[in-house]
This record gives structure tokens, sequence and C-alpha cells, in this order.
């Protein structure tokens, strides 16, 4: 076998560029080929007028050194033990007729202030926090995808995940609605269906907070794009290649075998190995025949109640840089109707914490209100002169909500931009506008995949769509498996000694990665 075989990659988001980095340590060719003209897919930001907006991370599950998935962002240099983070102090604060609750990093502040706001829930309270600190020992594997774990694996995976399996057995099939009902307090209750939509599942909210309180979900400072470029340097640095405005229009399949696959310029690529990247329902409705959709992934679409897409209508101003009503603050709001949903609750996020968002004595901030299928549906009906007049009736409405929330910044307030479910749709080709995958509901059975194609040989797919809820982690984790089972499945280090897999497996930087036998699970001798 060529020891340059090529793996040829759609999409130059996350996973497509740890697809492309792993290949790269793995000793094969990699090119990686993008529809947009910068890294990242939804891990990005833009400029407006001089000040920075930020599309992604609201915090990084991984950033605790030790962790697997700590060591995945290392490698594909999204993150170094010198990276400077936030030191994020609390999770959010949810607000109602006056009075605050906030999940703070530190767990029993978090408990003495829950018990102070609301004693009748005592009860209710501890065991929340008992399950969050429990929640902690939930943890993405990310050493390799558990299709190729062992006997071993699996013990040493059941022992790590201890108290967490009382969570997952007590809250793994109800919603955080129900779950809010145990308790009380009004703003309490409201508290459980701020962050997260109501329909999910509940332990989704304790395993969120609880990266928090274990330091295992902070903020790199340098926002959602530096976070992709550094990814981008990496593989290129490894010899990479990576090809910008670049859209794949079609894949030719002859045969049970990918043969090239044709760009939006007309010009034909070869390969390999193929790894698309980009969203799922492109993939499977567009660059390739239906038919090789798997089961699982037809199901989800065909049932939205079950397994419903979530995006957004984003809003970002500037503000006076001083303003600082807390990080991430939920607050009641005058009933206003975004797309086909009415909302009386939204959110604030000010990004002060970072000199990239401020300028000039002002900071950004930004909200979102939650969109679901239905509002997609409802923006995308709309004619271009009435999607504008939309989205400007929107941003008044939610302007003027905040300013009746905040009067110290009435007139204050600058708005830079705002986007919808179909600007996702539009710049990364988003099932429903969605910037995760499946909402995990208890209608539904998470999805799982490992991104094979029934019929197919040399194609797979990985992404945020293989596992739900989505997200950066999963990203991240489904390009560096999509590589290690091609090395298993294509036996591509067999009769070569751990030398010359190293010297092939990570060519400039050898002394950064255990090369092929890492990725293929294998023991160095």
């Amino acid at each position: 076998m060529n020891n340059q075989n090529k793996v040829v990659i759609i999409g130059g988001g996350i996973s497509g560029l740890s697809a492309g980095i792993y290949a790269r340590l793995a000793g094969f060719d990699a090119v990686i080929y993008e529809k947009n003209s910068i890294p990242g897919g939804e891990c990005i930001g833009w400029n407006r007028e001089g000040y920075h907006i930020d599309n992604c991370i609201h915090w990084l599950t991984g950033t605790k050194k030790g962790t697997e998935l700590y060591d995945v962002w290392k490698t594909v240099g999204a993150i170094a033990d010198d990276t400077e983070f936030v030191g994020l102090d609390s999770f959010f604060t949810s607000c109602h007729n006056g009075k605050s609750i906030t999940l703070w990093a530190d767990l029993e502040r978090t408990r003495r202030e829950m018990l102070e706001l609301s004693p009748e829930d005592a009860d209710e309270i501890n065991k929340f926090i008992d399950y969050v600190e429990y929640s902690k020992q939930c943890l993405i594997p990310a050493k390799k995808p558990m299709d190729m774990f062992g006997i071993g694996d699996y013990i040493a995976y059941g022992k790590s995940m201890g108290d967490f399996v009382k969570v997952m057995k007590e809250l793994g099939s109800i919603s955080l609605e129900d779950y809010s009902k145990r308790f009380k307090s009004e703003l309490i209750r409201k508290m459980f269906c701020d962050y997260l939509p109501k329909q999910y599942t509940a332990y989704s909210l304790l395993v969120s907070y609880a990266s928090i309180a274990d330091g295992n979900g902070d903020i790199p400072m340098g926002a959602s794009l530096q976070m992709s470029l550094r990814m981008e340097k990496r593989f290129k640095d490894l010899g990479g290649k990576i090809f910008y405005n670049k859209s794949v229009e079609r894949v030719n399949v002859k045969g049970r075998k990918v043969s090239s696959m044709i760009l939006s310029d007309g010009s034909r690529v070869s390969g390999d190995y193929f790894i698309a990247t980009l969203d799922a329902s492109i993939l499977f409705n567009r660059l390739i025949d239906k038919k090789y959709m798997p089961k699982v992934l037809k199901k989800a679409y065909e049932a939205p109640e079950a397994y419903p897409a979530v995006s957004g209508f984003q809003v970002a101003y500037t503000v006076d840089a001083n303003f600082n009503p807390g990080e991430t603050v939920f607050i009641d709001i005058a009933p206003i109707k975004a797309g086909a949903t009415t909302i009386d609750r939204m959110y604030v996020k000010v990004y002060g914490y970072d000199p990239l968002f401020v300028k000039d004595g002002r900071q950004v901030m930004q909200t979102n209100l939650v969109q679901s299928d239905a509002d997609y549906e409802y923006w995308k009906s709309l004619s271009a002169e009435e999607y504008k007049k939309a989205k400007e009736a929107l941003v008044a409405a939610v302007t003027e909500r905040i300013e009746a929330a905040y009067p110290e910044i009435v007139g204050a307030l600058h708005f830079l931009d705002a986007w919808t479910p179909l600007t996702y749709e539009r710049y990364c080709n988003a099932y429903h506008g969605s910037y995760m995958s499946f909402v995990t509901t208890t209608k539904g059975k998470p999805v799982r995949i490992k991104g094979d194609i029934k019929g197919i040989k040399n194609m797979c797919f990985a992404g945020q769509w293989n596992s739900a809820p989505g997200g950066l982690p999963i990203a991240v984790t489904n390009g560096k498996f999509a590589v290690q089972r091609l090395c298993r499945n294509k036996g591509y280090f067999e009769g070569k000694n751990n030398d010359e897999r190293r010297t092939e497996g990570s060519q400039k930087e050898s002394h950064t990665y255990d090369g092929a036998d890492a990725l293929c699970g294998k023991r160095v001798s």
C-alpha cells in the first residue's frame, strides 16, 4: 500500500480539521475542502464596526488537564498548557420578580444560596447539588471510540462513571420541565428551563453545570474563530492542505467506492478515502443518494417531535464596558413573538472579560431567542423583503425589552448585527439552522452512530450529528475517531515497525504524539 494514501475531507469545521490533523499524524496525505473562506464551520466569529462578535463558545468542555478530551484539544492545537482561560466563576444567573439565583462554580455556594432562597425545597436542592457533583464523573471518552473498546476498556469506563449512574437512573428519562416541577420555588423552576430547551432530558443541564463546577468547562481567551485558526495552523504545520471557497456539489460512487467528487467550479477531486464532515442532511440529500442514509438518522429526521433541532435568533450590541449585569443573565420580558414561538424569557451576555471584545470603552453584548423547527419554517417561508422587515422588527422588540430590564442603558445600546436560523443554513448548510445536533429528549433514544456508510467502502461521515447532543467535543472527537477506524479497517500499518510508524505518523513533530500506535489503540512495545 502506498505510504501516502490520500484522505479527502469535506468540510473545514472542527471535525474536519480534527480529521485532517489526525490523518497527518497517522501518515496519510490529507486535504480539506471548505465551502467558506475561513475555517471553523460554526466555531467562528466576525467583525462589525471594528467589534468582534463570537458565534460559538459559551464554555469549552475539556479544559481540565488530565482528561482525555483535554489531550485531544491539545493535540489538535486548539489549546496548550499555557493557554489563558477566562476563569468562569459561574454558569448562569436567573432572575424573576426581583429575585435572582446563580449557579456558581462553587457548588457549596450555590447550595447555600438556593437553601436561603427556598428552604422548603431543601431536600430537592441538596439532591440537585449532590447530583451535579456526581455528574463531574460523566466524561466524554476521547482516547478511542467505544466500538474499539476491549473488555478492559468497558470495565474501566464503567468504574469511572461512579455515582453518575444514579443520576442517569433517576433523571435520564424525564425532561427539564418535568424535573423543575419537583421544586416549589417559581424562580428555581424557571432556572431549570432557562439555559437549555425545556424538552431536554434533565441530566443534560446537570452535566453541563458539572463541567463548569469541575473546572472542565472554561473559555479560552481569544474567541471561537481564533481557536479554529489555531487548529488550521496545526494542520498546515503538519503538511496538510486546505482549500477555501471550494463547495462540493456531487460525490461520484461507482460500484461500492467513491471514485471522485465534483466541486462547484466543475473540477474533479480524487482520493483513496473520503471523510465527510459537513451536515448529514446535506451529505445524504445532495452529495450522495439518500438510500445510503443510516436508518437511525432517517428515523430522527422523520420524527421532529422526538428529535427536534435547535437554533436561535441572535442579536449583538455594544454597551458601556462598565455595564456588568453578570456574565449570562436570564430575565423576564414582555412576551415577544420570534418566528412561530412566543417567548417571555431571554438572556443578556456581556463579553468584557476578553479584550478582543472591547474597544473605545465599550464591550460587545449578545442575546439569543431559542428557535425551533417550526420557527425555521417560519423564517424560510418569508420573501427577501419580508425577512428583512421581520428581522428589523424583532431587533427593535428585543432592544426595547433589554432597556426595560436595564433602564441605566436606555439609549446607550448600539446595534451591531442580528442573525437567524437561515444564517446558519446559508453559511454552514445546517439542518433547520441548528447549531447543535438533535435535542436529547425523553421521546427518542440519543443518536449514536459510527459514521460508516453501508454500501460505500471508502467513505464515512463524522461530526456533531453522529452523537447527541453534538457540540464541539463531539465534533473534535468524531474527527479523530474517523481516522482511528480508517487505520483499523484498512490495516494501514500492518507489517511496519514502530519506528517507521512514528516517522510517518508525526512528520515534523514526532515528539508530540504516539502516532499510529495510539491512533489504532495499540500498545507501544
